[in-house]
């Protein structure tokens, strides 16, 4: 099987810290990142600063792939603290009561080279639902200023409907449905 699959498969889904010893998070590159509509105006980007994860996977089977992210939702940041403390709040995350939220893989299907979906059950509030992401190998190789270190990259893009998981304060008004893009950026350790 063609090395850029086996790293897109086996490391590709959602993941700040992986379980294999071979491959590390960059916690510098790495982001998950989502925007919410407000009121058709405008559109409000926001970030979770704290997350952790582990990723296992046999190259020789790569659908038996097992990614799991743990995110602090107490960790959002939309660059303004008051919008972040409602946030946190009952009417959202309601961080007091639910403090993590978690992405477990239930599945990873190649489609292309450097292309895969990522299917996995999303859990919010102690509400789980399954998602989808479409992700993109970026590249894979050696690090320019340190050639003996490599460097995979990738780009998961999705949508959550944060009213499935009972967060429907200020829908449809305030969009409910959020585009999620995440930038992952693992190194090799040899």
């Amino acid at each position: 099987m063609h090395a850029r699959h086996l790293l897109l498969a086996g490391t590709v889904a959602l993941m700040p810290h992986t379980a294999a010893a071979d491959w590390q998070i960059d916690r510098a590159h790495t982001q998950i990142v989502f925007t919410v509509d407000h009121l058709g105006f405008s559109d409000v980007t926001a970030f979770f600063r704290t997350l952790d994860g582990e990723v296992t996977f046999d190259p020789e089977d790569v659908e038996a792939t097992e990614v799991t992210l743990v995110i602090d939702a107490a960790s959002i940041d939309s660059l303004w603290e008051a919008r972040d403390e409602h946030i946190r709040g009952a009417d959202f995350l309601d961080v007091a009561n639910h403090p993590e939220i978690t992405f477990v893989s239930t599945g990873i299907e190649l489609t292309g080279d450097d292309t895969a979906v990522v299917r996995g059950d999303l859990t919010i509030r102690d509400a789980t639902h399954p998602v989808v992401f479409d992700a993109v190998l970026r590249n894979i190789g050696p690090n320019p200023f340190r050639p003996d270190q490599q460097i995979a990259g990738f780009t998961l893009s999705g949508a959550v409907d944060r009213t499935e998981w009972g967060i429907d304060f200020g829908a449809p008004v305030i969009g409910a449905v959020m585009p999620v893009t995440v930038n992952v950026e693992l190194v090799r350790n040899d």
